[in-house]
């Protein structure tokens, strides 16, 4: 992992170093806040060290001119102050944690490694629920006032759940997945009764038309069931002009 260090008293910044490398990081030392701000808005880095008072630019101005800049590289603060305002400015500015100076080494390098942990624990979480969040809209499928899920197994019109027998709900679904295909009853049958031997092409006729009630304004004039004659049916969204 590659850390910026940033301190105007090179006895700091050689100490850091020294034991950062000594800990497997790599290192890059600056001594002007001006400087470490552009290094690290041009490079990147996996952690910052960072004084306050610095010549140029103090670490304050730093890391909140890194945040409006979307830099959300973990940042500790050293402050050779020993007041509370200080740190609660630099954590609300956006640092993650201080130390105050004079500091131990050991603890320096403890406190990184634990704030590493958490960004890449915090990293993960939110991976892991964007990846949710798309798997879940992979799921849905809207058509018109329709709204399909998959993974919920419903179907809503306008907001509101339709009242679905399972082989209504089976065929609906079968449909909306099938979007603009002609499809005949004898698959139809197949698809959704399977080897049901009372099923009869008459039974899709049926639940056609049960569905046209739940779902079709006008269901003598169908804007998502079509009939198409000699052939069997057709799923897709055409309004009426009146009724866009």
């Amino acid at each position: 992992m590659k850390i910026l260090i940033v301190d105007d008293e090179v006895s700091i910044t050689t100490l850091i170093d020294y034991h950062l490398q000594k800990a497997g990081y790599e290192t890059v030392i600056v001594h002007d806040g001006y400087e470490a701000f552009q290094t690290a808005l041009n490079q990147f880095f996996d952690f910052i060290v960072l004084d306050v008072m610095l010549p140029n630019m103090d670490g304050m101005d730093i890391v909140k001119a890194l945040r409006q800049q979307a830099v959300n590289v973990p940042i500790l603060l050293l402050t050779a102050k020993d007041e509370t305002v200080d740190k609660i400015i630099g954590i609300e500015f956006g640092a993650d944690d201080y130390m105050t100076k004079p500091f131990s080494p050991r603890e320096l390098i403890a406190r990184i490694k634990g704030i590493l942990r958490r960004a890449s624990s915090a990293s993960i979480t939110s991976d892991v629920k964007r990846l949710s969040n798309e798997a879940e809209l992979d799921n849905i499928i809207t058509v018109g006032e329709l709204t399909f899920n998959r993974s919920a197994f419903t179907i809503y019109k306008q907001q509101q759940l339709l009242d679905l027998t399972k082989k209504e709900y089976e065929l609906l679904a079968y449909f909306i997945e099938r979007p603009g295909r002609i499809i005949d009853r004898d698959t139809l049958l197949n698809r959704i009764w399977g080897d049901d031997v009372y099923s009869q092409s008459r039974v899709v006729d049926i639940h056609v038309s049960h569905l046209r009630e739940k779902i079709e304004r006008e269901p003598k004039l169908p804007e998502y069931l079509h009939t198409v004659r000699g052939f069997g049916y057709k799923f897709d969204y055409l309004p009426h002009e009146d009724s866009r």
